[in-house]
């Protein structure tokens, strides 16, 4: 049995994902997957650098605008919606293209990780943090030492958050959290064409930069002020870089000026992630998109899709 066909676009922020995606899909006469985790959320279109209404028109576009910004969203929700979307897709023999940053979602999505499993738990998360207040992070590192070796081996005692995460694996699974990423070893449940879109890092800088002021140009404050008023502060929405920067200003604790500059440098810092993820974790066909020559660039991707699915 032949499995599904999916194109990935992927890489950092600013570097041009949705523009190719739309020219590739017109190409292929197939339909966009936003992998944007944000993108989710209505009402926030500015600050999330969303697609036009003009552009949704020329090609279809799916995860988008499909929940409120007080819901939270996750990567088990992203990996059932999209894995339905590719179906039927690939059913009326469209071609879909997932396009977006969020370097998890994405993960789970083509290697098709077992995400039920490893669910939240709220409370234990606050007991263990509690414990690490009254103990140490040393004492609550050794308890990870006692059941799950391995994974103590490679987390630093300071990094609480990612000892937390172990533990938690293996009090909601009973597993370890190394037996959980071995699934990212395991072949992909389709056939796919993975694009990275990269840029020499002063020049993608500089257009992130451009970005940020163009966003404030647009109304993005307006749009943070919005979410501000309008979703819980610890909301998944109110999270999104474009609009937590803005907080602090709306609080009178910062000015506008060093509130924008925030944005800029979380920006940056968030597309060299972004980049490392994409790198270590995806075996993807690169494209320098830094000389802005669209037209060879996208004819290259055409060839390269058209050799994975020949």
């Amino acid at each position: 049995m032949s499995k599904n066909k999916v194109v990935v676009i992927a890489g950092p922020t600013a570097v041009g994902k949705s523009e190719i995606g739309i020219e590739l899909a017109l190409h292929f006469g197939g339909e966009i997957i936003s992998g944007d985790s944000m993108q989710i959320y209505r009402g926030l279109d500015i600050g999330t650098a969303k697609v036009t209404l003009a552009e949704r028109k020329r090609v279809p576009h799916h995860l988008i605008d499909e929940r409120d910004p007080a819901e939270s969203y996750s990567a088990a929700a992203f990996q059932k919606e999209a894995k339905e979307r590719i179906k039927n897709m690939n059913d009326d023999g469209k071609l879909p293209f997932v396009v977006g940053g969020t370097g998890f979602y994405i993960r789970a999505l083509t290697r098709d990780l077992d995400l039920h499993e490893t669910s939240a738990d709220e409370g234990f998360r606050e007991e263990m943090e509690q414990y690490a207040q009254t103990h140490g992070t040393q004492a609550l590192h050794e308890k990870l030492q006692a059941i799950d070796y391995q994974s103590a081996s490679r987390i630093h005692p300071n990094n609480l958050k990612k000892v937390i995460r172990a533990l938690e694996i293996n009090h909601t699974t009973g597993r370890k959290q190394r037996e959980f990423s071995e699934q990212e070893t395991q072949p992909s449940p389709y056939d796919l064409a993975l694009i990275g879109l990269t840029m020499e890092r002063d020049v993608l800088y500089r257009r992130i930069n451009e970005r940020v002021d163009q966003m404030v140009a647009d109304g993005v404050m307006e749009e943070a002020r919005w979410l501000f008023e309008y979703a819980p502060e610890d909301s998944q929405a109110a999270q999104a870089i474009g609009y937590k920067e803005f907080y602090s200003y709306f609080k009178g604790e910062y000015s506008i000026e060093q509130a924008v500059e925030q944005l800029k440098r979380n920006s940056r810092r968030y597309a060299k992630r972004q980049l490392t993820w994409f790198r270590n974790k995806e075996k993807m066909k690169w494209f320098d998109m830094t000389s802005m020559n669209k037209e060879e660039k996208i004819q290259e991707m055409i060839e390269y899709i058209e050799g994975k699915f020949s």
